[in-house]
């Protein structure tokens, strides 16, 4: 690590301490040179994610606009921003951990599709319409008898 005061590359590590968040290192340094002291922070490099749009054009990835969406969808829902946001945490996370740095829209659309499917089928039907593009009333009927067929299987399936 270069000193600030004297330029010379030779330094020793002092003191480490973690940061309270546990994501971030202070080092307290010291220049074999000139003597002086100076801390650096050590964190990891965050990758920015782009997302492949269904035309081709790249975007960087925006928790926020995933936010927006489902915030939509679930208005006048009995879902709580809590809950938004841990699935919108979940969502982020295995996209992180997937080591991609590219990942189409289809991925994140149809992973927000099959939460809102499991939890709330208004919001799901209210997404669906948006992600899926419904060009018409029969497009919507036809979602409907999707989610309404489903509800009859699992009612008579279970025990």
């Amino acid at each position: 690590m270069k000193c600030p005061y004297c330029g010379m590359l030779d330094t020793k590590v002092i003191d480490s301490r973690l940061s309270r968040e546990g994501d971030t290192i202070r080092r307290r340094r010291e220049c074999i040179h000139c003597g002086r002291r100076f801390n650096t922070f050590e964190s990891i490099e965050d990758v920015p994610m782009m997302i492949v749009k269904k035309d081709g054009r790249r975007e960087l990835f925006m928790r926020e606009k995933i936010r927006s969406g489902i915030v939509k969808a679930c208005e006048k829902r009995n879902i709580s921003m809590e809950t938004i946001d841990g699935w919108i945490d979940r969502i982020e996370r295995d996209l992180q951990e997937s080591g991609k740095k590219e990942v189409p829209s289809s991925v994140i659309g149809e992973r927000i599709m099959a939460i809102l499917h499991d939890l709330d089928e208004v919001a799901y039907v209210r997404f669906a319409s948006v992600y899926r593009e419904f060009k018409d009333v029969n497009d919507f009927v036809e979602e409907l008898k999707s989610v309404l067929s489903n509800k009859q299987t699992r009612i008579v399936g279970s025990p």
